[in-house]
């Protein structure tokens, strides 16, 4: 068996499935508003980002003007909180979060709220980020499905008040069904889960170091909270693809994890779920083989769970290559025949097109050589898959042409650099040298994901052109006592953020530790490190010594003595490696260090595997005053797009929200925002008037936090 390409489900299987979903409930007439709703995450079941609504056009699209703003109250200052959020709107009610998680009912027409629901009024929960919440519909019994921390709630629509009969009081554990081990183990939901028929089929967050819970996909009753049935993204003994990993690794791996959200047929009652990699992110020496069903495109029974066909895009992981993503369902037309298809993005920069109900790739996939590590026992995968068409939507490798010439001083500065690191192929391994990670460790493309048009096959996606570098360090057994055990600590759970000199990462809003005894108590920092802040996860699940020995390191506080008689045993790292951080690489002016552009939007015809135009996503003001033109910025969250041929999107570090035609790429509108609007925005109609809301929070790239929504449309005076 060869297990470096996808694996087909017999024709018999195939045509039970289709026979039974299409007798089933799911099956029925929407009850939404067709057209005038945004009832789903990413706008409908197949994650097209679309709407076919056309009062806004080409032509007065200029004339957008804020509708209303409804403000949340609950942003943080330092600049860390954020709303990535994608609202949806459900007859004439739109339904969204905070930056502190509080979800909340507007009316769509004029911003006013009609109920909240804090999850949390005692802030016990790490605030992980969200971008949206699902929709049941039954009869009068209308619910949202939202998560916030470990905890699942069902909240009752009209009146924002919890469901008793989901769950205990109205929710149930994200950590049920992960097995023992992940009790107390980091488990979030960042992207809400997908409702078919009376099931929430949903995926989650969890840690990228070693000791992470394992990512499986669940799918809860929304009637009761019940828990219904789970897919293995790690198979146990006797599931397909267990034999993928080394011998009894599934009881101790973790990852494999569908943070990124999920796409739905429901005629054929088949869900498409992306994955990412198996922890630890970036050595795999205990994990050895291609690490099913990490990296991979799975097509599941939405009933029932069972694996239908997968296709593996990155073979053990060490780059952290996650799918970011839902995939895009969408029917392309291939040598003159019209196909369902799966278009998944990458972070690499690719897109890949699945036959829908097989998995068979539409465009040739060349297995390239990888090369390999020199890492203490690591076994990199000799081959990697690379789709021959589309062309990737980014550069990919990043050689010395493409250095910064913004300035000569940021063109010396960075070559000196990059001359220091391992460089030159897609998948050069980690190494302690510094190796070049290109496209970033954020893509390429990114968890807004693309829009495409049902009506043409076209894709619509923006995306980051930023280089990132991943030095690797030597985690040595501890034999110093207990000031070692607590240095140790914190160089496997903490210095991946924080600095292996506690310095912080500011660009990736990851605080410096230095000063910490200035801020907490011992007492503070126990409290902090058991619940988790802000977007720092809980480490509850360390040893309490272990926890009493980090405070110490982090306090600076002298050992404690070792009593005469005591010969404490060295503790040994179950991972050799940690890393330096998420370091962008930048110049010295904190630019990035490859020549413009730095983020671009795309337009990729599906049907021929072309792309059709790029252009720049958002400028530097300051670069453009010194005569450099439109540079594009990073970005984050992705666009929506509309029947009468217009893109919206924010995403961009300038803080704007921009119109784009979807035919030539041109700019017809941009206005500027209060905070970054990194989240995708939603497109819907009340009262008969066309809205374009987007949640801006800002809190990324170092730029400020805010807390608005903010709602456009035409101003039927022009």
């Amino acid at each position: 068996m060869n297990l470096s390409t996808h694996c087909l489900r017999s024709v018999q299987i195939i045509f039970i499935v289709l026979i039974l979903s299409s007798c089933s409930p799911g099956n029925k007439k929407s009850a939404y508003q067709a057209g005038r709703d945004w009832p789903v995450y990413l706008g409908n079941h197949f994650s097209n980002h679309y709407s076919s609504l056309k009062e806004i056009t080409t032509e007065n699209v200029r004339h957008l003007k804020i509708a209303w703003v409804y403000r949340t109250g609950d942003d943080v200052s330092d600049n860390r909180s954020q709303i990535q959020c994608n609202p949806l709107i459900i007859d004439g009610v739109l339904y969204g979060t905070s930056p502190g998680l509080k979800l909340f009912a507007l009316n769509a027409a004029t911003g006013v709220r009609l109920w909240e629901f804090d999850p949390d009024p005692e802030n016990h929960y790490s605030k992980n980020v969200n971008r949206g919440v699902s929709y049941w519909r039954e009869g009068r019994d209308k619910r949202i499905l939202f998560s916030s921390g470990s905890d699942l709630f069902a909240i009752n629509a009209d009146d924002g008040k919890p469901v008793p009969a989901f769950g205990k009081a109205g929710k149930v554990s994200l950590n049920e069904g992960l097995g023992e081990r992940a009790r107390d183990r980091y488990v979030v939901a960042t992207t809400p889960g997908i409702v078919f028929q009376d099931l929430l089929i949903i995926g989650s967050r969890v840690s990228e170091e070693e000791g992470a819970a394992p990512g499986y996909i669940r799918a809860f009753h929304i009637k009761t909270g019940k828990l219904e049935w789970i897919f293995n993204t790690i198979p146990k003994p006797g599931e397909f693809g267990n034999e993928t990993w080394p011998e009894g690794a599934w009881e101790t791996a973790g990852g494999a994890n569908s943070w990124a959200g999920m796409s739905l047929d429901e005629a054929r009652g088949i869900l498409y779920a992306p994955t990412g990699s198996a922890s630890f992110d970036f050595w795999g020496g205990n994990r050895k083989g291609t690490n099913l069903f990490a990296n991979c495109i799975v097509a599941l029974n939405a009933r029932t769970g069972e694996r239908i066909w997968h296709f593996q895009t990155v073979r053990h992981d060490l780059w952290d290559r996650d799918l970011p993503a839902p995939p895009n369902l969408i029917t392309v037309t291939r040598n003159g025949k019209k196909t369902d298809a799966v278009a998944q993005i990458t972070k690499s920069g690719f897109v890949f097109l699945f036959n829908r109900e097989t998995g068979e790739p539409l465009f040739p996939v060349k297995e390239v050589p990888a090369p390999v590590s020199d890492l203490e026992k690591e076994e990199t995968w000799p081959t990697q898959p690379v789709p021959q068409a589309p062309p990737p939507f980014v550069p990919q490798v990043f050689t010395s042409g493409e250095i910064t010439d913004i300035s000569k001083e940021s063109h010396d500065f960075v070559a000196a650099i990059f001359n220091r690191v391992r460089k030159g192929d897609l998948f050069m391994p980690p190494s302690e040298q510094g190796t070049l990670i290109f496209p970033g460790f954020d893509g390429g493309g990114e968890w807004g994901g693309a829009a495409v048009d049902p009506n043409h096959a076209i894709m619509y996606l923006n995306s980051s052109i930023m280089p990132w570098i991943l030095q690797m360090v030597k985690v040595k057994p501890d034999s110093t006592g207990r000031t070692g055990s607590g240095e140790l600590t914190y160089k496997i759970n903490c210095a991946v953020c924080h600095g292996t000199e506690r310095q912080g990462i500011p660009a990736s809003n990851y605080p410096g530790l230095n000063a910490v005894s200035e801020k907490y108590t011992g007492k503070g920092l126990m409290d902090v490190i058991n619940t988790g802040r802000g977007f720092m996860p809980s480490f509850k699940h360390l040893e309490e010594q272990k926890k009493e020995e980090l405070i110490a390191f982090l306090m600076n506080q002298k050992p404690n003595p070792v009593i005469k008689g005591q010969n404490p045993s060295p503790e040994k790292p179950v991972v050799p490696y940690s890393h330096t951080g998420y370091n962008r690489f930048f110049d010295q002016e904190g630019y990035p260090a490859i020549k413009p552009p730095w983020g671009v939007l795309s337009a990729i015809d599906l049907n021929q595997g072309t792309i059709l135009w790029q252009v720049p996503l958002g400028e530097y003001p300051a670069l453009s005053a010194r005569g450099i033109p439109p540079t594009g910025t990073e970005n984050y969250g992705g666009p929506a797009i509309t029947a009468s041929g217009i893109i919206f999107i924010g995403a961009s570090r300038d803080e704007y929200f921009r119109a784009f035609d979807m035919g030539s790429g041109k700019e017809l509108w941009k206005h500027k925002l209060p905070a970054g609007a990194y989240a995708t925005p939603s497109i819907y109609e009340a009262n008969g008037k066309q809205y374009i809301v987007v949640a801006c929070g800002g809190g990324k790239m170092g730029t400020k936090s805010g807390d608005q929504y903010v709602a456009f449309a035409l101003d039927r005076k022009k």
